[in-house]
């Protein structure tokens, strides 16, 4: 935006909203509509062509504001193939990139299919990302950091939103508790019974702490017992794949993940929902795992 100078009279009263650089910060753009506000609750006359002049000083502002959030919302652009963690998170060079605004099953979570048997659900979404991705460069617009470190962003392929792509096709959520961006898509993957929606699972949010209470979720109809199967504890035999034999306990005040083979392995009993089955130590890691000292 070029550098710019309004003034608006208001009888003796005057305004001026000067744009000290060329960057507009969108708290200069709201400050001045408040002084606006404020003269116009004083109760000066308006002549028609300040009233006029108040309606399209506005219109500027508000047009000031729309152009200078989305300039300002990415703090950076990552860029490159990514190596897909699961279906919410990637990892580009050296930097780990948890999507915004969306929620995928965590790579040990299981759904039940059309049929109402188990079925690896978030195997399935992370595979469904490898497979979209394609070896293809990504670009990434890095927002926030979460409470693991992560980078927080919304990532495209060829211009396309990954996380609309991952909604839309039923592989992940609208993250309601924090954007209602994908609400659409979500209904979309919904009333076409995509991915997750052609049988019966819980939301990835409550599957990280389910109980006797959480909801189970399907597009039209849910199994009777779909409540006792999706809660049922995972024993070690229950993997949800074979490659994903890693163990942690992320409900305690430390996660700590253990590989086949480590003294602590096989003493470890996946007996509740705040024990987690991982494929890799890289995805263990990203979700704020370490390994054993020692």
């Amino acid at each position: 935006m070029k550098r710019g100078l309004t003034e608006v009279v208001y009888g003796k009263s005057a305004v001026v909203w000067q744009q000290a650089s060329t960057r507009c910060e969108a708290k200069d753009v709201i400050a001045a509509d408040r002084q606006l506000q404020l003269i116009q609750t004083r109760g000066d006359k308006l002549l028609p062509n300040q009233q006029t002049y108040w309606a399209r000083l506005r219109h500027l502002l508000i047009a000031a504001l729309i152009a200078v959030v989305p300039a300002r919302a990415a703090e950076q652009v990552v860029s490159g193939e990514p190596r897909i963690v699961d279906g919410d998170t990637v990892q580009i060079d050296s930097a780990k990139i948890r999507f915004a605004g969306i929620d995928a099953p965590e790579t040990d979570q299981v759904c039940l299919d059309a049929k109402g048997e188990k079925w690896a659900c978030g195997i399935a979404s992370r595979d469904a990302l490898i497979k979209f991705s394609a070896g293809r460069p990504w670009d990434c617009d890095i927002t926030g950091t979460d409470k693991y470190g992560r980078s927080l962003g919304n990532c495209f392929v060829d211009g396309e939103d990954v996380s609309a792509w991952m909604v839309r096709s039923g592989w992940a959520m609208s993250f309601i508790r924090y954007s209602h961006a994908y609400d659409g898509d979500e209904a979309a993957a919904r009333d076409a019974q995509a991915g997750l929606w052609a049988g019966a699972f819980i939301a990835p949010w409550d599957w990280r702490h389910r109980n006797e209470h959480t909801i189970i979720l399907g597009a039209f109809s849910v199994p009777i017992s779909a409540q006792k199967i999706l809660l049922g504890a995972v024993s070690s035999e229950e993997a949800p794949n074979p490659d994903c034999v890693i163990k942690a306990n992320v409900g305690g005040r430390e996660c700590i993940y253990h590989l086949p083979g480590d003294r602590w392995y096989g003493k470890m009993n996946m007996d509740s929902p705040s024990k987690r089955w991982f494929c890799t130590a890289t995805e263990a890691k990203a979700a704020g795992c370490r390994p054993p000292k020692g």
